[in-house]
């Protein structure tokens, strides 16, 4: 696929493809995919837009997500979501619960080694590891379970990297025969529209990213 595309781009070409190769299949089977969620709001509109293509399982693993109120209330606000929103569209999606350790986290980020990190700013290397461990989480169960493809709700706030989240899930794709699927979900309103959804549901839209870090950034502003 051209590099000079946009994820956006790949993603509507990824997407042609399988509605052909849907048509021209006997039984119509949508291809599986294992989608990381962090929250309710994040994949209201990803749902609804991926839907079409593909039979979606959410995985939901987050132990970055302090403290665990919070965790327990995103994740209880996705379960509340759900099937409301597949009774309303005729869909059907299932819901993965991982384990929650916070201290994978800090590991993971290695941020108690490197103090310097706490304090970055979104979108820095504190993050990119985030990113890249939940995903990896997610991919090493995707493949495990014989998922078609996995790819994370993450790419649809502006506050995400979204470079980093495609190269670390390319990366990921080449150690498994589970396809990553390119994304950059705020595009063509995607954003918006999970502002919408939000609303029309009820969701309960946090104010900070999750880790114990964003929530202390967001309280000094």
């Amino acid at each position: 696929m051209p590099k000079t595309l946009t994820y956006q781009q790949q993603l509507d070409l990824i997407l042609e493809g399988l509605s052909q190769t849907a048509a021209a299949a006997p039984d119509n089977r949508k291809p599986s995919l294992l989608l990381h969620a962090c929250c309710a709001p994040c994949s209201s509109y990803v749902i609804e837009y991926l839907s079409a293509y593909f039979d979606i399982t959410i995985y939901y693993y987050n132990p970055n997500i302090y403290p665990e109120a919070e965790y327990s209330r995103r994740l209880n606000e996705l379960k509340k979501f759900l099937p409301e929103f597949c009774k309303a569209n005729g869909r059907a999606v299932k819901l993965i619960e991982a384990s929650y350790n916070p201290e994978e986290f800090f590991d993971a980020t290695n941020v108690n080694q490197e103090p310097e990190l706490k304090a970055e700013p979104e979108r820095g290397e504190r993050c990119r590891r985030c990113y890249e461990f939940r995903m990896k989480k997610a991919y090493e169960y995707a493949v495990r379970n014989d998922f078609d493809w996995f790819t994370t709700t993450l790419s649809i706030s502006p506050f995400k990297d979204v470079d980093k989240i495609n190269v670390i899930g390319k990366q990921l794709e080449t150690c498994g025969k589970t396809k990553f699927l390119t994304s950059d979900f705020k595009k063509k309103n995607g954003f918006k529209r999970s502002l919408e959804l939000s609303k029309e549901y009820g969701l309960y839209r946090q104010d900070y990213c999750g880790c114990v870090f964003s929530k202390e950034s967001n309280l000094l502003k």
